[in-house]
């Protein structure tokens, strides 16, 4: 989602929460969960491209160290050579070395020894263009294989700077979530029972064991955006962290999550699965048996089971 869209969202939320000047009927809580539920199904996917892009950052900060590395050999190199070279050159520049040779050579005036003194000189000669082009060729090589590294750097701080708007008008944009929030259920929250059910219902055992016990155990945690715990979870972190515990990466996003799974059909799902919801797939729970998921919802509600039906699923994988 574009940042126009962001602050289109964030200027319709706030007439939804205050409309100066015109007389409206207070909106039931029904209806302020409907605006809460869509407003947060345009945010989300917003919410796991940035998990997205952190990972992809992370990836290249990486990358760049690695060149950086594999290049100061190069560097060196360079330097050397540069080094050198400078050398000759201030040791020509006071008359000693080469040109002292060369004026030895020139004075002397003996005709049978002419061939043989155009053969060293030849050799100075090219003594001297092999150094220089040992240069130059060497700061070829280094601008060369460099250059990806400075536009990989530039591409990064770019990133970093669009990554840090968008995570302020997320921000802004949960804020106005909340306002609703309270403004249809106070302080109590409306949250409801977070286990209405045994979590999990049934125990797998092996890595599924290891992952779903985890989530469960994460339940009444809080929801934070971009976050894989220990404390605060997003859809794809708490997913993520819960296999990390038994063993198994996964990426911190729920549309990689389902590319990087084995499909299962539903008739086959077993405590531990993932469950992907929407049709573009922004976000992910955890099957825990029964007719029940536990995931980190959204903001304002804490980790917690639900329904397998409560959203539109998209889908269903086995890590491994």
């Amino acid at each position: 989602m574009h940042r126009g869209v962001l602050a289109g969202l964030l200027a319709a939320l706030a007439l939804l929460i205050v409309a100066p000047g015109v007389a409206q009927a207070e909106p039931s809580v029904a209806e302020l969960e409907r605006q809460i539920d869509a407003a947060w199904n345009k945010l989300e996917p917003v919410i796991e491209q940035h998990n997205a892009t952190k990972t992809q950052l992370a990836t290249k900060r990486k990358t760049v160290q690695e060149l950086t590395r594999k290049l100061q050999p190069l560097e060196l190199q360079v330097n050397l050579t540069m080094g050198r070279v400078g050398d000759y050159a201030a040791v020509m520049y006071k008359g000693g070395g080469t040109t002292s040779a060369v004026n030895a050579l020139l004075s002397n005036r003996n005709p049978g020894d002419l061939p043989e003194q155009l053969t060293m000189l030849n050799l100075f000669a090219k003594d001297q263009q092999k150094r220089i082009q040992s240069v130059v060729a060497a700061q070829q090589k280094l601008k060369a294989q460099k250059a990806p590294l400075d536009a990989l750097i530039t591409q990064l701080a770019a990133t970093e700077k669009e990554q840090a708007a968008r995570e302020k008008q997320i921000n802004a944009e949960i804020k106005n979530l909340q306002a609703l929030r309270l403004k249809a259920y106070g302080t109590s929250g409306g949250i409801g029972e977070l286990r209405p059910a045994p979590c999990p219902l049934t125990y797998p055992g092996g890595a599924s064991g290891k992952a779903v016990k985890f989530a469960c155990a994460q339940i009444g945690k809080t929801y934070v955006f971009g976050t894989s715990g220990p404390d605060h979870y997003d859809c794809s972190g708490l997913t993520m962290a819960a296999w990390a515990a038994a063993g198994v990466s996964l990426p911190h996003n729920a549309a990689a999550q389902k590319r990087s799974v084995t499909p299962v059909s539903r008739a086959n799902l077993r405590p531990g699965d993932l469950v992907f919801y929407y049709g573009d797939v922004h976000h992910v729970g955890m099957y825990v048996g029964g007719d029940w998921i536990v995931h980190a919802s959204r903001a304002g509600e804490p980790v917690r089971m639900r329904k397998i039906d409560a959203a539109p699923t998209n889908g269903f994988g086995r890590p491994s």
